[in-house]
């Protein structure tokens, strides 16, 4: 089969699972592998979110892979970069200043990812003609996400599988929650400081919990005693070096400049005209049932060996959950000792319910450096594959005459270029303001599910939101996107345009209902969110055609990586201050202001011309 009549299915899923992949592997994954190897949560969350720094800054960049080389000679080049960066990352786990190496490794991944997702869209509107991008658009952006799920799922349990393993018998903690039992609060009888020698010593390294088998009653318990259950715990286990201790710098001093004469000027007016008014609710003076659990270690390592315990749910209701000591280390200096595990049910369990918690504790620098070592493998392999398997469009060639002293101009005039296009502003106003009321609800949707019924919210558990968002939301988002590019390619996107932006914008009305009426039934709830959601997978079609169709051009890659820049501070900027205003004017006056935002999405799509044939197939005439 030649190039030209080769299959788009036989390369877009692949390409777009390949895109996705490193970008979990660097923004989710690094972060669960820190955690399992003792990093504090302090350093992880100050240097892993750096990383995202290089999709933040690619249009930068993007000209030079408009301008050298083809862009299928980026996608394969930038896949070997990846796959070799992931070997590195494999083998710098375990060394001794591992946390310096991998960081620095990962950096080179990230850079190698922003520039494949550059090359990647470039070559997606080379390869395809403007119906076939319409019917794959929905495609790419599945297998994007099936990407996600994938890193975030699979490669997770491989690593766990690995320590399980590589390791002593994995120790296993169940807890049942029920009204029957009692929600009395219980703490440790021994010196928090000195412990007492309690394990029985054996010839065998083994991990005891007592009790091995919790009974939580769905009674809730004070915040206060939460609190207290929580610091004992954190106290023993880091006087006792079974954790490190975290670095938490609190610096007291005036408001800001912004907070002083803005936000909290603003903030007053805005909850004093427009907030709700609310009977001074207490639901934050109560909090789910928690116990703490001892874990003992019935052998003394070696002087110097660390045996570590990372304690994480195996099965069972994802609304139970460890509050404090998922992971513990234990040394020749305090194995005689115990250390504590608190688990917590979720306030708003009220039927009977349990999890089982497994506590591997196998060679965890063995088994993420293993984790990485197929993940690499992986990417050398889609390497080979892409080597061969991606089409050689005519139109994918490199600039014509490009040297060291012309490359810096054409540099700064493919930035410039873009900017000249007919209609620049309008386009920039469509991609910052099209998904304007969708940037600020996505960031309130969990919160919305998870909050009291007495705070506006639905009353959710952990697991039900699972359930609700993760699941059947992802259900919605998917088939709105794959269903949107099906018939974008049938009928072209102007046709489509106007359906699109009334879909991502009615469907909003959804969880107006929702607060208003705040249904007890989890259908309905179930039903409310696949409908927002689909509505806006369907709905973001038209965003991410417009994007290919304004693109279009003699740079269409640098133009597309700088809508893609636009694209990332559309949902930022009103994402930052979602949560700021919903406190301000509650959950229900909150969505009926995301409503009125829905404006400006129908405002911009009035003013943007787009071709009527761009994405209708082409019928030739014979």
């Amino acid at each position: 089969m030649s190039n030209k009549k080769r299959s788009p299915w036989a390369w877009i899923p692949t390409l777009y699972f390949a895109q996705g992949l490193p970008y979990v592997a660097v923004m989710t994954i690094s972060v669960i592998m820190y955690k399992r190897l003792g990093i504090s949560n302090t350093d992880i969350a100050l240097y892993t979110s750096w990383l995202y720094l290089p999709w933040v800054i690619k249009p930068f960049w993007s000209p030079f892979v408009d301008l050298l080389k083809t862009k299928r000679w980026w996608v394969v080049t930038m896949q070997l970069l990846v796959g070799a960066g992931l070997a590195g990352i494999a083998f710098t786990i375990p060394a001794s200043n591992f946390f310096q190496w991998s960081l620095a490794v990962f950096w080179l991944v990230a850079f190698s990812s922003a520039t494949h997702d550059i090359a990647a869209d470039g070559f997606y509107m080379l390869a395809l003609d403007t119906h076939a991008q319409s019917m794959y658009v929905g495609i790419r952006s599945t297998f994007y996400r099936i990407a996600t799920i994938a890193g975030q799922g699979l490669l997770i349990i491989v690593a766990g599988s690995l320590e399980s393993s590589s390791g002593l018998k994995p120790a296993e903690l169940q807890v049942k929650v029920s009204p029957e039992y009692s929600s009395q609060i219980v703490l440790p009888v021994e010196d928090s400081t000195t412990g007492t020698v309690t394990a029985v010593q054996s010839d065998e390294y083994l991990f005891e919990m007592t009790p091995s088998v919790v009974h939580l009653g769905t009674k809730t318990i004070p915040v206060d005693s939460l609190a207290i259950m929580k610091a004992y715990a954190i106290e023993h286990n880091t006087l006792n070096g079974f954790i490190p201790e975290e670095k938490v710098k609190v610096k007291a001093g005036d408001e800001s400049w912004w907070s002083e004469n803005v936000s909290t000027p603003l903030g007053g007016f805005i909850g004093r005209n427009f907030g709700e008014k609310k009977e001074g609710a207490k639901a934050h003076s109560v909090t789910g049932n928690a116990a703490l659990v001892a874990v003992k270690l019935s052998k003394a390592p070696a002087p110097g060996e660390k045996i570590i315990l990372n304690t994480s749910l195996d099965k069972g209701d994802k609304s139970i959950f460890i509050n404090s000591g998922e992971r513990v280390e234990f040394t020749s200096e305090n194995w005689t000792k115990p250390a504590y595990i608190l688990v917590q049910a979720d306030s708003k369990l009220v039927k009977a319910t349990e999890a089982t918690f497994k506590g591997l504790s196998g060679n965890i620098s063995f088994a993420w450096s293993i984790t990485f070592f197929i993940l690499a493998g992986f990417f050398l392999a889609i390497m080979l594959y892409h080597r061969f398997i991606l089409p050689r469009p005519d139109s994918d060639k490199p600039a014509k005459e490009v040297t060291a002293r012309t490359i810096f101009k054409e540099f700064f005039e493919t930035f410039a270029s873009f900017f000249k296009k007919k209609q620049v502003l309008i386009a920039i106003a469509f991609l910052l303001l099209y998904r304007f009321p969708e940037a600020q609800l996505v960031k309130l949707i969990s919160p919305f599910l998870l909050d009291p019924k007495e705070l506006g919210g639905m009353g959710l558990t952990t697991g039900q939101v699972g359930l609700v968002y993760g699941t059947v939301g992802i259900i919605g988002l998917t088939l709105g996107g794959i269903i949107g590019g099906f018939i974008a390619a049938k009928g072209g996107l102007k046709k489509w345009l106007w359906p699109m932006a009334w879909s991502i914008s009615l469907t909003c009305a959804t969880f107006v209902y929702l607060s208003v009426f705040q249904p007890d039934s989890l259908f309905i709830i179930n039903l409310c969110v696949f409908i927002e959601q689909f509505g806006y997978g369907f709905g973001f079609t038209a965003y991410m055609l417009f994007m290919i169709y304004f693109s279009d051009g003699e740079h269409k890659t640098a133009h597309y990586a700088i809508c893609t820049a636009f694209m990332a501070l559309s949902m930022m900027l009103p994402g930052m201050a979602a949560g700021w205003l919903q406190e301000l004017i509650g959950y229900k006056h909150f969505f009926f202001w995301i409503m009125i935002c829905c404006i400006s999405t129908i405002a911009v799509t009035a003013f943007i011309k787009v071709d009527e044939n761009f994405g209708r197939k082409s019928v030739s005439k014979s």
